[in-house]
């Protein structure tokens, strides 16, 4: 029950209840961070520090819970406009000085300071002692304002610095802290986040390292490893649509094995007739989802300057209907090594508004390949090598070829008849 998701909506009312699940349809906040014969956890600040525990003569503070509030950025009130984007793992985040005062004395600003020391030490041993940041933001529910926060995921401090800033209420410059926190993945543990760690940290009988059995992964690596491993253990919602290399590949003495080492051998010594095949395999994988799919031709072997087949695919019919040209690249490479990123880099290179591409490889893609693909939103169609041998095992199966030797014999026989020298418009016209 202490499980929160990250991007789920809690109720957090004016009137504090522990023992109700839900309230007015939404998760009660305060019952699943609840812990018996304690102090609730509140959310009345920006900046929230539990209360510290002692331990073997060691103080610690349990988690520093943030809070924003998008209604009021930029207001008299509020004269700044913190910035999320917990997609990309990260946060920026104003302290909590709004006047002439010591920004350093304000007790929000003085522990984030604290923990920011902390957090960006080498010393494992100083680590150990780190407390969580976790992040809340407030939402606006059926023109409500208040009373709902949606939980951000948790991090650590990567960057404070000092800035000046205006106060329009007092008209008046004021200093501040700007604070830079890395949101941490949650992968492992399905995005959900287990309160019951920060309710293990808040007990005085237990020692750091008792509390880590409940911590994230991520925590506990980035303790091990320090500043250096912050890239890879930050959030990125891109990486949970990335596809593993072993999913890419097909498993060792399969059927998928077995064919696309056939395909590799068929093609290995001129790997430009391969591009007939990519063709094929397009059409068939799209007519799938999208019936209306016309194969164009393979472009001249020389000066196709990145486009390896062209296609288009119909949707809709007669006057309101859309035409979109499919560009394909084809790659015969080796089964055992990522296809290069400058090969798909030149086929994004030659879509236009509107078009799609396609990238067909015996090969698989890196983690770094398909995050900058989703990242930038490219419209490409990936085929890797292990579906690539699946089509081609369906294609022999539902045309009643003998093997795929056979199958694959018969249309590099049709290679040549489908090379044409055109401009990839012209099959708008056909």
């Amino acid at each position: 029950m202490n499980k929160l998701k990250i991007g789920q909506i809690f109720r957090y009312p004016k009137d504090k209840v522990r023992d109700q699940i839900e309230i007015d349809g939404y998760p009660n906040f305060s019952f699943y961070t609840d812990l018996p014969n304690e102090n609730l956890v509140l959310l009345e600040s920006g900046i929230n520090p539990i209360g510290k525990v002692r331990n073997k003569s060691i103080e610690r503070t349990p988690a520093i819970i943030t809070s924003s509030s998008p209604h009021k950025s930029g207001s008299l009130v509020t004269p700044w406009q913190d910035f999320y984007n917990v997609q990309k793992g990260h946060i920026r985040y104003y302290g909590d000085n709004k006047d002439i005062g010591d920004p350093e004395k304000k007790s929000g600003n003085k522990a984030l300071l604290k923990q920011f020391e902390i957090h960006n030490s080498s010393n494992i041993n100083v680590r150990r002692e780190a407390c969580p940041i976790i992040f809340f933001k407030r939402k606006s529910i059926d023109g409500k304002q208040k009373g709902f926060l949606e939980f951000n995921g948790f991090g650590i401090i990567t960057n404070a610095e000092r800035i000046v800033q205006h106060n329009g209420k007092t008209n008046k410059d004021f200093v501040n802290y700007v604070f830079d926190f890395a949101v941490l993945e949650m992968t492992l543990e399905n995005e959900y986040f287990d309160w019951e760690w920060i309710n293990l940290r808040r007990d005085k009988n237990l020692s750091i390292e008792e509390t880590l059995k409940k911590a994230p992964s991520s925590w506990k690596k980035w303790i091990g490893l320090g500043n250096k491993s912050i890239d890879s253990l930050r959030r990125n919602v891109f990486k949970l649509n990335v596809l593993p290399t072993s999913q890419q590949k097909p498993e060792k003495g399969s059927k998928e094995f077995k064919t696309l080492k056939e395909i590799y051998d068929f093609y290995d010594n001129n790997k430009l007739r391969f591009e007939n095949l990519a063709s094929i395999v397009t059409e068939y994988l799209i007519r799938k989802s999208a019936k209306d799919y016309k194969a164009g031709w393979i472009t001249k072997g020389s000066g196709d300057s990145g486009i390896d087949f062209i296609g288009r695919m119909d949707i809709g019919t007669g006057f309101g209907s859309a035409k979109v040209i499919v560009l394909g690249q084809a790659k015969c490479e080796s089964l055992n090594s990522p296809t290069g990123g400058n090969h798909i880099a030149r086929t994004v290179a030659k879509l236009k508004r509107g078009w799609l591409g396609v990238y067909v490889t015996t090969s698989y893609f890196s983690d770094k390949v398909q995050i900058e693909i989703l990242e930038d939103k490219y419209p490409l169609l990936l085929i890797n090598g292990k579906k690539l041998a699946e089509m081609v095992n369906e294609i022999v199966f539902e045309q009643g070829f003998k093997n795929v030797e056979e199958y694959l014999r018969k249309i590099d026989s049709e290679y040549e008849g489908v090379i044409q020298y055109r401009d990839p418009e012209e099959i708008l016209f056909e």
